[in-house]
């Protein structure tokens, strides 16, 4: 298995940040590498996020658990891996939170797939964290 974390702590409260989740067609206002993020169906397992990246890639995820306002958990099947990616919100003190992003490559090929492929996913976490916290600041 190979796994990365990401966090970034802020003053904006946990509905805050969930209400930006469940808006996926406005990801790409915070998130620069998309060009589109659809949902098909409700914001809840068992649904499907559909992303397009600047250059026009298509992801698609399903959604493995949502609990709100505290996480939700996106996967992406790659036949012999899975990417797993859960975003998670942790109260830090009674004004701050922690917003955490947490990827997982498990699977036969994980060893050999997630070294690699790991570092491109996730290569742009901090500079989401940053633009998600800031937006649900305001």
């Amino acid at each position: 298995m190979w796994s990365v974390e990401h966090s970034i702590e802020t003053s904006a409260p946990p509905e805050a940040i969930w209400r930006l989740w469940t808006d996926v067609p406005r990801w790409p206002e915070w998130n620069a590498d998309l060009g589109q993020a659809e949902l098909v169906g409700e914001f809840r397992s068992g649904s499907t996020i559909r992303m397009t990246s600047q250059e026009g890639d298509v992801v698609e995820l399903q959604m493995a658990d949502a609990v709100e306002p505290e996480l939700f958990v996106d996967e992406a099947d790659l036949g012999t891996a899975t990417v797993r990616t859960t975003h998670r919100v942790e109260r830090v003190d009674a004004v701050r939170v922690r917003i955490v992003y947490q990827m997982e490559i498990d699977g036969p090929d994980a060893d050999a797939v997630g070294p690699e492929l790991g570092p491109q996913i996730s290569a742009d976490f901090p500079d989401v964290l940053k633009a998600l916290a800031e937006r649900a600041e305001r």
